[in-house]
């Protein structure tokens, strides 16, 4: 169990979510509200958000869309408990599954996450490189972090295996690894769209944003890149409104 004092509560979207986690260990951030603001969903839909942590992603798209059936999957039960805690107290209706998410699919289909049941996907990979990144001593941290060689490929697995034909996956990753998410999705998946997000004007980008569909046939797209700061380091005010809640982002509307 959690002490209190261990726990923060922080605003999302402009004050719209108020979540509860950790103080140590992996928290929240821009990567998780622009996975949400990159999601297209509708109401009705069944959406699950792989890897939720404290449900960051998946609650926030429930704020955008109403109406949609999530399922947040989490392997840490803490954290998961922290999500389901979130869930309620931001009245969003949401059922919190505690499971790997390279389980096998008899795993997924005992907590009711049976293939080609789902419209979309959200994920946001542990995605740092082992050989390149040091990985941090807490091991939730770590965990949340850091990719082996096959974390991609067995997310992208999973996600194809629930998603029902013509269902959407949308992930965040770094943008140095483009060419593994290209890979990863090159089975079962078509009709990409990529969105660059860079950190500062004039650098490279950080990371990509990727919208695939299961069975999609159509070209890829690159889209103009997203910059989350002027030159001056202000963020944008495009920024401003993703993270607080008032835009999404193009990805969301095909």
């Amino acid at each position: 169990m959690i002490e209190a004092a261990d726990i923060t509560e922080d605003a999302f979207l402009g004050g719209q979510l108020r979540l509860m986690q950790k103080r140590s260990g992996h928290r929240a951030g821009h990567d998780a509200i622009l996975l949400a603001a990159a999601t297209d969903a509708k109401t009705g839909d069944r959406v699950v958000d792989f890897g939720a942590g404290v449900g960051t992603a998946g609650l926030a798209l429930a704020r955008r869309v109403a109406g949609i059936r999530l399922s947040l999957v989490e392997i840490d039960p803490e954290l998961a408990e922290l999500a389901r805690g979130n869930a309620a107290a931001n009245a969003i209706s949401a059922e919190t599954i505690v499971l790997d998410v390279t389980a096998e699919a008899q795993a997924f289909a005992s907590n009711g996450l049976s293939p080609d049941s789902f419209d979309v996907v959200l994920m946001n990979p542990p995605f740092n490189d082992p050989a390149r990144h040091r990985g941090s001593p807490d091991p939730a941290r770590h965990t949340a972090h850091v990719a082996t060689e096959e974390t991609l490929h067995a997310w992208v697995h999973a996600a194809r295996r629930i998603l029902r034909s013509n269902g959407v996956l949308t992930l965040i990753w770094r943008a140095d690894g483009l060419a593994d998410v290209m890979a990863a999705l090159s089975r079962g998946f078509g009709s990409l769209a990529i969105l660059p997000v860079h950190g500062e004007a004039g650098k490279p980008a950080i990371r990509v944003l990727v919208r695939a569909v299961k069975g999609g046939r159509a070209p890829t797209r690159l889209l103009p890149g997203l910059m989350l700061s002027e030159e001056s380091n202000v963020p944008k005010k495009e920024v401003r409104d993703i993270l607080k809640g008032r835009a999404a982002l193009p990805l969301a509307e095909p």
